[in-house]
């Protein structure tokens, strides 16, 4: 009988769920709603986002996750379980489930990982290195001996890794994506101009005006928030001059994190960068001007994958029929083997 086998990007803006066959089936934001008053979760995902910026003080709205590691740990089963169920209601039998985490990642944070999704009735669940994950969806040969580089810039982490032979050979995290843009945007909109914008507005501000190369884009956007001069509501018109300075502050930070993960690259495989060139994956890549900004700081071509915002996902799901030469990134968390790890380490990736 064929095994049902799902991949999860566990991310810390939107769950993505694909199978190897369909592509992307299911997608929601991570974010939950509780009613503070009884301690229950009152909604998820889109129904939960809808509330931000316009709940009741009661109702508490919760990112579960951080930087790609899991800060609440209810939210983040409630979550799993919801969603899964949801992409394998009609099945009979349990899914093996692969799930994608930062490169970086601690045998502790894993171990959270684990036992949310096999909460959600995984038959076996499988974690696959980000990075790694990222080059499968975009269609990279990473089997081969030559080297290739991957930016994943996703919601709250920028995983970079130099992969070859299906490993990571160098690999860095950094805790700055598209989260940390908005935040900053919100905050420059609010010490320039004196004006309080909610999240939804500075993500708005990113997609539509934002740009970090001077000169290459030039847009405009109305905005509406609360004024601190008059404690009234208040309008202002951004131009995309307007946020180059936080823009370009971010950008240097991952371009710096990638040109390290570089520069210690073995000579070879820095050669193959160097003639490949960089690809980004993650929503966060489409932020106008960020491709030709790190390609000047690195001195390589960038380019962005197709379909950026999906490639981990499909990536993951594909990972599992790929297991058998995916080592360093590919870890098998099957209940008797996870379980049996941990009684004989507390970190479960100890000596790996």
């Amino acid at each position: 009988m064929k095994q049902y086998d799902i991949g999860i990007d566990l991310g810390t803006t939107s769950i993505i769920i694909a199978t190897e066959e369909q592509g992307v089936v299911f997608r929601q934001p991570t974010i939950g709603a509780v009613d503070t008053r009884t301690n229950t979760i009152i909604a998820v995902g889109d129904e939960a986002l809808q509330m931000v910026g316009r709940a009741p003080a009661y109702i508490d709205l919760v990112r579960p996750l951080r930087d790609g590691v899991i800060q609440d740990h209810r939210m983040t089963n409630e979550l799993i379980v919801r969603f899964v169920n949801e992409v394998c209601r009609s099945r009979i039998f349990k899914p093996r489930i692969a799930v994608c985490v930062p490169a970086q990642i601690t045998g502790v944070e894993a171990d959270a990982v684990v036992e949310s999704v096999m909460g959600a009735g995984a038959k076996q669940v499988f974690l696959v290195d980000e990075p790694v994950a990222a080059a499968l969806g975009a269609g990279l040969q990473i089997r081969e001996p030559h080297g290739c580089m991957v930016v994943d810039i996703g919601g709250g982490s920028t995983d970079i890794a130099v992969i070859s032979m299906g490993g990571r050979v160098k690999a860095a995290s950094v805790p700055v994506a598209g989260n940390a843009f908005d935040r900053c945007i919100a905050q420059y909109v609010q010490e320039k101009f004196q004006i309080a914008i909610g999240p939804l507005t500075a993500e708005a501000l990113k997609k539509q005006v934002a740009c970090c190369t001077k000169s290459e884009f030039e847009g405009v956007m109305e905005v509406r928030g609360h004024s601190w001069e008059t404690n009234l509501p208040a309008r202002h018109v951004i131009y995309t001059r307007d946020l180059y300075e936080p823009v370009q502050e971010l950008a240097s930070r991952i371009a710096a994190a990638a040109r390290a993960v570089l520069e210690s690259t073995p000579p070879e495989l820095a050669a193959d960068v160097s003639s490949s060139g960089v690809l980004l994956t993650g929503g966060g890549s489409l932020l106008r001007g960020l491709a030709s900004y790190i390609a000047g700081e690195l001195h390589v071509d960038v380019a962005i994958a197709p379909d950026p915002l999906n490639c981990v996902a499909r990536g993951t799901a594909i990972s599992l029929s790929e297991g058998c030469y995916l080592t360093a990134g590919f870890r098998d968390a099957t209940p008797k083997a996870w379980h049996k790890r941990l009684q004989n380490n507390h970190d479960p990736f100890a000596g790996e």
